[in-house]
């Protein structure tokens, strides 16, 4: 399970539908849409497997601020028992996201399984990891990004790699983000473990 620590993170009706629909022909949800709205529409989304391109707000977590600490441990496996990929449709990368607990009941803010494509990192991802601790993760980090936009937290590996090397690595990549659910094959893809590139970042996919 992702832990947020790095500075980065610390740093921090009709006419609805008709402006949803005119985005998504745009190709992007509005940046306007406040948290709940554009969550609402995300699910409806996942739950029709349409792909859609929206603006969320991307950190990362790596092998040394994992939970456990050192380790690559997930808690929701779908392809894989740990963390990993190397970003290929077939091999996506490892993807935590928010989670909520009420009463007892744990409720991904996307479901185990669900896909992604990262453009600015060249990489497909998955959901199969939570992030967010304690009993109301709601109420903490990871839950609601910048701007009440979505907030995804992509595994860059790093157990080759210096503590400090990694923190340089997520400072990089944190911030606001052009993404895409549900994406169909054939996107560009930059193959390895993200911190082997030390986080390079690219410009957004046309």
């Amino acid at each position: 399970m992702s832990t947020i620590w790095n500075s980065a993170f610390r740093k921090t009706t009709v006419a609805a539908a008709a402006l949803t629909m005119m985005s998504i022909c745009a190709g992007m949800l509005p940046a306007q849409s406040i948290n709940n709205d554009i969550k609402a529409q995300l699910k409806q989304f996942v739950r029709q497997g349409t792909e859609v391109r929206f603006e969320g707000y991307l950190t990362g977590y790596s092998y040394w601020d994992n939970t456990p600490p050192g380790s690559a441990a997930i808690a929701r496996p779908v392809l894989r028992r740990q963390a990993g990929g190397t970003g290929t449709y077939n091999d996506p990368i490892t993807i935590a996201v928010g989670h909520a607990i009420r009463r007892g009941r744990q409720t991904l803010e996307f479901p185990a399984g669900t896909r992604f494509y990262i453009e600015r990192l060249r990489k497909y991802a998955i959901v199969e990891d939570v992030c967010g601790d304690g009993h109301k993760p709601q109420n903490g980090p990871c839950y609601t990004g910048k701007q009440g936009r979505p907030w995804l937290d992509i595994y860059i590996g790093g157990k080759r790699n210096s503590v400090r090397d990694t923190q340089r690595c997520m400072n990089r990549l944190t911030g606001m983000q052009p993404i895409r659910l549900n994406p169909r094959r054939g996107y560009p893809v930059a193959r390895g473990e993200i911190s082997a590139s030390g986080c390079q970042v690219f410009g957004p996919v046309g």
